[in-house]
């Protein structure tokens, strides 16, 4: 069981390292401010493919489910982070959107009857701190639209982390996540057309970083991330977030050049050790199999 987490834990992993390579693919092979675009090409596609694979459709009570998950965690996440994309530097949207695992923490004890564990509140803070330390800059500025949208995005998701986990679906999780996909990409291509009006002519570099978001970020990623979800616990999970600003600074400096500082090797060690956290608590709080009492049959 043990072994098992620890393989359900990496690959749930993934998925944030993943998003964290979302910024440079789509300032180097996407086209410019088409963000809407971006957003609509990385989650229907993604959705509809899923869906054919998995060859099934929601039944009952799972078609507005799907559309309430799907809107929180896909689309209207997806317009409020591009949003606070636009209008914050990157530094200071990634701290912002750092205090997800503070809401999940709180709305998993209000919702999921979890206890807030002090350990999950510091753990939280430390991975704040550092997320600033790794991304954020002294002449950052503040936008109070951007701000707004960086805090409701993540509260948006980090409620539809929550619901997602209080809602098991007895679908596989390919045919469940390829439900979201598709309800969260329905719903932003009339924001999309609204917002940017239609497509332009792409070229193959543009397709390239299209496949890529599509393929990889999402319909791989999501798979991984919703199956991290049902397995393990909400805030296990949201903390693992804090490797999308890790992976996005290693990836600029791997393929950008960018330099790093003392500063951002400190946050980035703050990250990993912050994101152990949720896991070496469950780990004590779990029993260990020769503890368990041993149950007698009374009538022997």
């Amino acid at each position: 069981m043990i072994k098992n987490r620890g393989v359900i834990l990496a690959t749930t992993a993934i998925a944030p390292a993943v998003w964290g390579s979302t910024y440079l693919v789509t300032t180097e092979l996407l086209p410019p401010e088409r963000p809407l675009l971006a957003a609509v090409l990385r989650a229907l596609p993604a959705g509809l493919l899923l869906i054919v694979i998995a060859r099934r459709l929601p039944a009952g009570s799972w078609w507005w489910r799907s559309a309430i998950l799907g809107t929180l965690n896909i689309g209207a996440f997806f317009a409020l982070l591009f949003i606070a994309a636009y209008r914050l530097p990157g530094g200071v949207a990634a701290t912002v959107g750092a205090i997800q695992p503070l809401l999940v923490g709180a709305l998993a004890a209000w919702i999921l009857k979890e206890r807030l564990r002090t350990g999950v509140v510091v753990g939280a803070a430390a991975g704040i701190a550092g997320v600033g330390l790794l991304v954020l800059r002294a002449d950052a500025r503040l936008d109070a639209l951007g701000v707004v949208a960086a805090v409701g995005g993540a509260a948006i998701m980090a409620t539809g982390v929550i619901l997602s986990k209080k809602w098991v679906s007895p679908a596989p999780v390919i045919a469940t996540t390829g439900w979201q996909l598709t309800a969260g990409g329905l719903a932003l291509v009339p924001i999309m057309l609204f917002a940017e009006g239609t497509p332009p002519a792409l070229t193959g570099v543009n397709l390239m970083g299209y496949a890529y978001l599509t393929l990889i970020g999402s319909a791989i990623a999501y798979v991984l991330w919703f199956r991290g979800i049902k397995a393990l616990s909400p805030t296990e999970v949201t903390f693992l977030g804090f490797l999308s600003p890790l992976t996005a600074t290693v990836a600029g400096w791997l393929v950008l050049d960018e330099h790093l500082t003392a500063w951002q090797f400190l946050g980035a060690a703050i990250v990993l050790a912050a994101i152990t956290i949720p896991s070496l608590s469950h780990a004590r709080r779990a029993p260990h199999p020769i503890e368990r009492p041993l149950v007698t049959n009374r009538s022997e």
